[in-house]
């Protein structure tokens, strides 16, 4: 019989080890293009495929903004993960709006230009090469228009939680990193709670060891609750909590608010506010062990994957009344 190694050095015996390497069902989360349940679709961020021609240090943008005063329009802050999560600033050339002369007669935006058509008529990609007639574009332009919230990629497996937050339609976000447009507070609480943290670890890829969070794998295949108006209300409260107590600290990164030996203590109880009512909406009680809420993660999946495909009737599917 398999056995798992315990952290105090003792071994259990187990029946099974699944696919996510615990005592579970044998059941495979797969790609999906698209939400398994009615939520806002996640996208990657902008990409601008410019071998860093259109990407600004902080120190470019002074001797740009000293020199071109009038063309500062064209700079806005631009976030990747690193960024996000350290309060890193980095700026980029955003030329929507910029008409053919703006460009021509700016001799920092159009030597920037130029190499980004040189960089991308070199690469083996057809649509590159094809993308070299609008070089002064990002290559992908997927900017919301109001308000969005922010998931990095990859995150420390040190955090309890994966730092996530909204961001301003004027902050341009960078792929791979991922956004949801037409996010709200409700949203945030699921995804920045315990419950999906579990499921998070159970099927996310890995960069070495860190999390690697993904939209065809994480996000879209997670099944989402139908939720009681005061459960929805006292979620975004508690959620609402969270971003207000992170306030409290404007000179700190989200990476210092979220290390483990440095998280305040407001904030780690305000997460605690919103896991203790997300499992509450997932009928789970504290007594539950991660691995017994990924395998009923797992086997909510399971079943909505298998009704979709028509495998059970109408009447029996309650995944969304528990």
């Amino acid at each position: 019989m398999p056995k798992i190694f315990n952290p105090d050095g003792t071994f259990d015996d187990v029946d099974h080890i699944n696919f996510y390497l615990f005592n579970g069902p044998d059941i495979f989360v797969k790609s999906r293009s698209t939400p398994i349940c009615p939520v806002p679709k996640m996208i990657a961020g902008n990409r601008p495929t410019d071998n860093g021609n259109l990407i600004l240090s902080e120190d470019e943008k002074n001797y740009f903004v000293k020199k071109y005063p009038n063309a500062e329009k064209f700079i806005r802050i631009c976030i990747g993960g690193k960024d996000f999560l350290h309060n890193e600033k980095r700026y980029c050339l955003w030329l929507v709006d910029a008409t053919p002369d703006e460009i021509n007669k700016n001799k920092f935006i159009y030597e920037r230009v130029k190499a980004v058509k040189e960089f991308r008529l070199k690469s083996s990609s057809a649509k590159t090469r094809k993308d070299s007639e609008i070089p002064h574009l990002f290559q992908k332009i997927v900017q919301p228009k109001e308000n969005f919230l922010f998931i990095p990629q990859v995150s420390s497996e040190r955090r309890e939680y994966i730092p996530i937050g909204f961001l301003s339609s004027e902050i341009i976000s960078l792929d791979p990193n991922l956004i949801i447009p037409d996010a709200n507070l409700f949203h945030f609480g699921i995804l920045t709670s315990k419950v999906h943290m579990i499921w998070t670890k159970t099927v996310c890829g890995r960069l070495k060891s860190d999390y690697r969070y993904s939209a065809k794998i994480v996000y879209n295949n997670f099944v989402w609750m139908r939720v009681e108006f005061i459960d929805y209300a006292e979620l975004i409260m508690a959620a609402e909590k969270i971003l207000k107590v992170r306030k409290n600290y404007p000179d700190a990164s989200l990476a210092d608010l979220y290390d483990e030996i440095t998280m305040p203590k407001e904030l780690r109880a305000a997460h605690r506010k919103v896991d203790k009512i997300v499992m509450k909406i997932y009928n789970y009680d504290e007594s539950w062990s991660e691995e017994e809420i990924a395998t009923d993660l797992l086997e909510r999946y399971k079943f909505l994957i298998d009704y979709q495909a028509g495998k059970y009737p109408a009447e029996k599917n309650n995944f969304e009344e528990e």
